[in-house]
C-alpha cells in the first residue's frame, strides 16, 4: 500500500529518511514530497541574545527549523568560535527546552543538552517547563517561526514564567508543490494514506488532494503527526483516521498500520 508522507526529506549526509525506513520495514511504499520553504531572518539579533547568556534562564525550542537558524549563524567563523570557546558551555549551564526528538538532536548537534523531547507537543513542553521554572525568573529565550501557536507562550505567561519570543523564520509553500503533487497522483495513483506534518501542510496541500483525487478522496486515510496537524485537518472537515502516538517514525507507522489494517510490520 502506498503512503504519501507531506514533509522534507531528512538531510542526506545523515542517511535514509527514518519514516520511508520505518513505513518500508512494515511493508509500505511511501513517497516524501516537500510541501513548506522557509526564510530565516533576524539572524544578527539571535546571535546577539545568544552571546547574553546570563541575560536568561534558559532556552526553548519548539522547531528543528529554530535551530536550523542558529546553525546558520554558526558557519560564520567568528560567531563559531565565541560559540566554542565560552558561549556553548555558560548555555549548558542552563536548561533548554525541546518538544521532540527530531529538535532534540539538532540541538546536540550544536552541542548543548536537551530536556523534555518526550513531551511531544507544545501543550506538554509547556507543563514539563512550568514544573521546573519558578515564576519571575530569567527570561527564558524562544527562537520561533513567525507562524508559532500561542499555546505554550500562553501557559508560560499564565503561570508567570517569563518568556521572550524571537521570529527567526517565515514559513512559505515549496515553489515544487503544486507540481510534485500533480506528478504523484497522475504516476502513483491514489494513494492508501496522506500524512500531514503541520497545519502549514494542510493549508498548503489539502486543496490540491481533493481536486487531484476527486471521487476517491473518501477512499484516503489522511493522518496527522500530532493533535495540532489533527485539529486542521478536522477543521477543514476532514475524518482524521490516524493520529500518531508520539511524533516518530515508530509512532506513525504504528498509528497507520491501524488505521490500514496491515500486519506486515
Amino acid at each position: 500500500m502506498k503512503v504519501l508522507l507531506l514533509k522534507d526529506p531528512k538531510d542526506k549526509d545523515s542517511g535514509p529518511d527514518p519514516y520511508l525506513k520505518e513505513l518500508g520495514l512494515c511493508g509500505f511504499e511511501a513517497t516524501l514530497i516537500p510541501v513548506l520553504s522557509f526564510e530565516f531572518i533576524s539572524l544578527e539579533s539571535l546571535f546577539e541574545k545568544l552571546s547574553h547568556p546570563d541575560c536568561y534562564g534558559g532556552l526553548v525550542f519548539t522547531s528543528p527549523r529554530a535551530l536550523e537558524a542558529i546553525k546558520i549563524c554558526l558557519k560564520e567563523k567568528s560567531k563559531n568560535e565565541a560559540w566554542s570557546k565560552s558561549l556553548k558551555e555558560r548555555w549548558n549551564a542552563k536548561p533548554v527546552y525541546v518538544v521532540g526528538k527530531a529538535t532534540a538532536s539538532l540541538v546536540e548537534e550544536i552541542g548543548l543538552t536537551p530536556q523534555g523531547e518526550k513531551s511531544g507537543n507544545a501543550e506538554k513542553l509547556a507543563e514539563y517547563i512550568c514544573s521546573r521554572e519558578k515564576p519571575n525568573s530569567s527570561a527564558l529565550l524562544f527562537p520561533c517561526g513567525a507562524l508559532k501557536r500561542e499555546v505554550l507562550p500562553t501557559v508560560l505567561k499564565e503561570k508567570g514564567v517569563p518568556l521572550e519570543s524571537l521570529t527567526v523564520y517565515q514559513t512559505t509553500q515549496h515553489a515544487d508543490l503544486q507540481e510534485s503533487l500533480s506528478t504523484y497522483f497522475s504516476q502513483q495513483g491514489i494513494p492508501a494514506s496522506v500524512v500531514f506534518f503541520s497545519p502549514s501542510g494542510v493549508r498548503f496541500c489539502l486543496q490540491h488532494i481533493q481536486k487531484l483525487s476527486g471521487d476517491f478522496n473518501n477512499h484516503i486515510k489522511f493522518a496527522a503527526i500530532g493533535p495540532t496537524t489533527a485539529e486542521a485537518l478536522e477543521a477543514a472537515g476532514l475524518r482524521v483516521s490516524c493520529t500518531a502516538d508520539s511524533p516518530t517514525p515508530g509512532g506513525l507507522a504504528a498509528g497507520i498500520r491501524a488505521a490500514l489494517g496491515s500486519q506486515d510490520c
